[in-house]
């Protein structure tokens, strides 16, 4: 019998939660005897040196999903793949008219990593508008939605009138064999050094979503008491507004945003503390990682995703959003008590091995008739 074929379709592999996903689902599937084929509106990105050989890499041309729509058409009717597997919101409605243009037989999966609630009260943009527009229209051509929580789906299904007959949930394949490897790679940072103090990190795109004003001030209110570094990876649109804030509550010397890393892992690993100060998450994948990795985990209880992962505080110590006095006395406690320690058994769900085959399933299912 000959193997299916299953395309994945995002804009490009630059550094991000869902580039990394699909980067490593691309991996697991090629373990199950699927061609797969990776397809990118720009071929540009840290993560395409991550993906395995095996993997066919396309490239569309296009500096836009809304320019990728037509060259994906005609990538479908070319190619026909078995199925093709989207990630975010404006991409799954490209990725589903692009279908409904081929008219090929290819079973479309819609992934969704945001709560959509959420997002809607905190975007109240004409693009963002127009986007949730086009998911009531569109969604209901998906043969499979994938949301990467249980929160993530039930709002969904409540806010977005999405039919619950269509709706999976599946966790990222975010715990890979190669998570260890990178996280004991070698680092040269003067702030991880004997007897120096400790260091807390946080990572993400420096957007509103992720709320690092609260940490910062958190951090303002915290260094009161305790002598620390906080590193801050990522990079985003409030980068200026960030370092601003730095200066504005005294912490030069306190707080670092080196911006994107290749490897977070590196600092991860050898981090005292994780803080998640997100104001709205799906699934937030580098709280998993830290979790695997065992770097004790302050997070907000935001929607949806950290009370899942951490078993509604069992794991690391959950705040509510935006109490930046909550997060600062729990920073406290967390960097004051010994590490938790975590059983291999609750992670599994989030392995590669784990998340693939929940999408082999799905695979198998829509492609059995």
């Amino acid at each position: 019998m000959l193997s299916k074929t299953i395309s994945l379709f995002i804009p490009n592999l630059r550094g991000g939660g869902a580039e990394r996903v699909m980067t490593h689902l691309a991996n697991g599937l090629l373990t199950h005897g699927y061609h797969v084929h990776m397809l990118l509106s720009e071929k540009v990105g840290t993560y395409l040196t991550d993906l395995q050989p095996a993997v066919r890499v396309i490239d569309l041309h296009a500096r836009t999903v809304r320019a990728s729509i037509i060259p994906l058409m005609r990538y479908l009717l070319r190619e026909r793949p078995d199925v093709l597997v989207s990630a975010m919101d404006y991409v799954n409605v490209g990725a589903l008219l692009a279908k409904r243009l081929a008219r090929v037989s290819t079973r479309v999966i819609a992934t969704v990593h945001m709560t959509h609630s959420q997002a809607a009260a905190h975007h109240r943009n004409i693009h963002f508008a127009i986007v949730r527009a086009a998911i009531r229209w569109t969604y209901s051509w998906a043969d499979a939605i994938v949301a990467v929580s249980q929160g993530a789906a039930e709002d969904m299904i409540r806010h977005s009138h999405i039919p619950r007959k269509l709706v999976h949930v599946i966790y990222n394949p975010v715990i890979t064999p190669h998570l260890e490897s990178l996280a004991c790679e070698p680092l040269e940072h003067p702030w991880f050094v004997e007897n120096a103090p400790h260091v807390i990190i946080a990572i993400g795109r420096l957007t509103a979503q992720k709320d690092f004003p609260t940490l910062l001030r958190a951090a303002a209110r915290l260094r009161k008491s305790i002598d620390f570094r906080l590193l801050i990876l990522g990079e985003g649109e409030e980068r200026s507004k960030l370092e601003k804030m730095v200066v504005e509550l005294e912490l030069t010397n306190v707080v670092s945003l080196p911006g994107f890393v290749k490897n977070p892992f590196a600092y991860l690993s050898r981090a005292s503390l994780f803080v998640l100060s997100s104001a709205w998450e799906a699934l937030p994948t580098v709280l998993i990682e830290a979790l695997a990795l065992g770097v004790p985990i302050v997070s907000t209880d935001c929607p949806s995703g950290p009370s899942e992962i951490l078993v509604n505080g069992k794991y690391g110590r959950l705040v509510s959003v935006g109490n930046v006095e909550a997060l600062a006395d729990a920073m406290q406690k967390s960097l004051s008590s010994p590490r938790l320690s975590i059983p291999e058994n609750a992670l599994e769900s989030f392995s590669l091995d784990g998340a693939t085959n929940k999408y082999v399933e799905l695979l198998e299912l829509l492609t059995a008739s």
